[in-house]
């Protein structure tokens, strides 16, 4: 899938570049990062700067850092992964606290999957999240997945959630 840049009313969705690493930094470490997604152990911008050539480097992850349209601001990011413990892509989503319940989650995904149900070759397209994460669930339930069956993944229960029945 060719990286790609989007444009909403209030944000601008742009590759993952080099130039996010005090962002990713940022988010990696926030609360909500470490206890529903995970530790990725990236404890300064040099460790950050290596994750983000990493996940650059690899043609089945695709990052988009999420700005805000006034200055360019990183918020957030989303995600669109190949993982081998699912048949499909899985789309993701992760925003610094300060942005959270402002409805930029909803508005960036909203238009990821726009461009992705666009992709006629993509679908279905899945996401997965812990029990708890209620926040998450809630969204992807606005963006219109539904939830399928629960999965153990490396002795963690996921959820997943699929925009179509997955046979």
């Amino acid at each position: 899938m060719e990286r790609q840049s989007f444009i909403t009313e209030r944000l601008v969705i742009r590759p993952l570049s080099d130039e996010d690493s005090t962002f990713m930094l940022e988010l990696l470490n926030t609360d909500g990062w470490l206890k529903f997604i995970g530790n990725r152990h990236v404890s300064n911008k040099a460790e950050a700067l290596e994750y983000i050539k990493k996940i650059n480097g690899n043609t089945t992850i695709h990052y988009w850092s999420v700005c805000m349209k006034s200055d360019l601001q990183s918020i957030g990011m989303l995600t669109f992964i190949k993982r081998d413990y699912l048949a499909h892509n899985d789309v993701g989503f992760a925003f610094l606290p300060a942005y959270a319940g402002k409805g930029y989650a909803f508005e960036a995904a909203s238009k990821l999957m726009a461009f992705l149900r666009d992709q006629k070759k993509i679908a279905p397209i899945l996401a997965t999240t812990i029990p708890g994460n209620t926040t998450s669930i809630k969204l992807l339930e606005k963006l219109g997945l539904h939830y399928e069956k629960k999965i153990m993944v490396e002795e963690q229960e996921l959820l997943l959630y699929s925009t179509t029945p997955v046979k």
